[in-house]
């Protein structure tokens, strides 16, 4: 009987732990959407919403993230990494996600409203890949759940 060897770290691994930081969002009243940074195989960088709390609207996950990860590699480009996201980047991230050259973006479910592949013209930098449905339906409901709270409050 051959044996089969599962590898640890594998993108369900990795989208999990920015569900964590989803979850930190949401019991901050914030949009719960949560991000990491993976840079061979480890976790370089975590971060969630942060907009209300900081009164910044520019204060996504992923920027967030990008900060966090540049800051720890001590350099601006991003190009080896991978970021897990819980929610399709928004333009705004997109175009950040640009700018660092990120290797490739994973994210768990559409942002049918604001997401970035609503734009007809390339945002993301030629040499990042993307794949997206990862953990979906979890990514999902939290977002359903947190807005569901909202509209009868």
């Amino acid at each position: 009987m051959k044996t089969v060897l599962y590898p640890l770290f594998t993108d369900e691994y990795f989208m999990n732990e920015a569900l964590r930081e989803a979850h930190k969002a949401f019991e901050k009243d914030e949009v719960p959407v949560g991000a990491v940074v993976v840079c061979q195989k480890r976790i370089i960088a975590r971060a969630h919403n942060l907009t209300e709390t900081l009164h910044d609207v520019t204060a996504h996950a992923e920027m967030q993230a990008f900060t966090a990860a540049s800051d720890y590699l001590g350099g601006k480009y991003l190009n080896e990494c991978t970021l897990y996201v819980t929610l399709e980047p928004c333009v705004m991230c997109a175009g950040a996600a640009f700018w660092t050259r990120i290797e490739k973006i994973i994210y768990g479910t559409a942002d049918e409203k604001r997401g970035y592949t609503l734009i007809d013209r390339p945002l993301l930098h030629p040499k990042t890949t993307v794949e997206s449905g990862v953990l979906q339906a979890q990514c999902k409901n939290l977002l359903k759940e947190f807005f569901a709270l909202k509209r009868d409050k």
